[in-house]
């Protein structure tokens, strides 16, 4: 019995999350695959299902390819750098002292405002009259960097940059955070064992920071793929689709070009590629070196 009423209590509490789960999670991602099987202009009633042919088109599609790989280069290069500055940032900041304070509110500034204000702010530092980035690059005589979002070589790396200068603090926070779960007593050991610099860093806390680079690498591969309003904002996807994204191209085909067949065609193969780097990802931390110690 008293199991019984276990089961009814636990059922009772999760079934309005699980109800709510499936209303505006599930039940739209099943029609969204639904839709991806039919040509609709998105106006009237009248569907004509197509099969396959949206996904074939989709494997030709030259633009969604362009798309995909800026997708990449920014989960790649962009990511990179965050790790990297996001620890190196964490490490410097571990004191409670009054600048470091500040400077931590510093990092967060970009988590506490709108993307659409970001992707502005961006726009007027890239501005070739009278922008930041501008003055800066003639300042210090590189000339021909001074209009970096009306420039295909240039346009990927400036809105990189913005991406990561918005996403950086939320990295920072978790490294921050894994940083000080590693216990004293292990940093205590690799002091008195001589472990300094670098070879603490590669044997002590770069090992311990499993489960955060973990979480990190998801949630790149995340927040990548879903990256529309900063890049719409500040290029709609150009010049010469130089910063399209799958999303951005989605918004194209599906409220442009009124194809919302297509569209959601992207959105499933956005959903799926998602679904493969994440669990491809699962697959290279499923061994936690933290766990294997213990």
């Amino acid at each position: 019995m008293k199991k019984r009423g276990r089961t009814a209590f636990i059922i009772t509490f999760l079934s309005p999350a699980v109800l709510l789960y499936g209303v505006f999670v599930v039940y739209p991602l099943i029609q969204a695959l639904l839709l991806s099987f039919y040509r609709w202009k998105g106006v009237s009633k009248n569907r004509t299902f197509v099969g396959l042919d949206n996904y074939k088109e989709l494997a030709q599609d030259q633009t969604f390819h362009k798309a995909l790989s800026n997708n990449l280069w920014l989960m790649v290069v962009g990511g990179a750098f965050i790790v990297v500055l996001s620890l190196l940032l964490a490490h410097g900041m571990q004191s409670n002292h009054k600048g470091v304070r500040v400077l931590r509110g510093l990092y967060l500034f970009p988590q506490v405002i709108s993307l659409v204000v970001v992707a502005i702010i961006w726009q007027f530092i890239y501005n070739p009259e009278y922008g930041l980035g501008t003055g800066l690059t003639k300042a210090i005589g590189l000339s021909g960097y001074g209009q970096p979002l009306g420039t295909s070589s240039q346009a990927l790396t400036a809105v990189g940059i913005a991406f990561v200068w918005y996403a950086l603090g939320f990295y920072v926070m978790l490294f921050s955070a894994g940083l000080k779960q590693i216990p004293e007593e292990v940093t205590e050991a690799a002091s008195l064992d001589g472990s300094t610099g670098f070879h603490r860093f590669k044997t002590i806390t770069w090992p311990m920071l499993w489960s955060v680079k973990r979480i990190s690498a998801i949630y790149i591969v995340i927040n990548v793929l879903n990256i529309f309003a900063l890049v719409y904002i500040m290029t709609k996807g150009g010049p010469d689709r130089a910063t399209e994204t799958m999303l951005t191209y989605l918004y194209e085909q599906a409220f442009t070009n009124s194809k919302y067949g297509y569209g959601t065609t992207i959105a499933a193969a956005n959903f799926v590629i998602a679904m493969i780097l994440a669990a491809i990802l699962m697959f290279v931390f499923r061994k936690n070196p933290e766990g294997e110690r213990a």
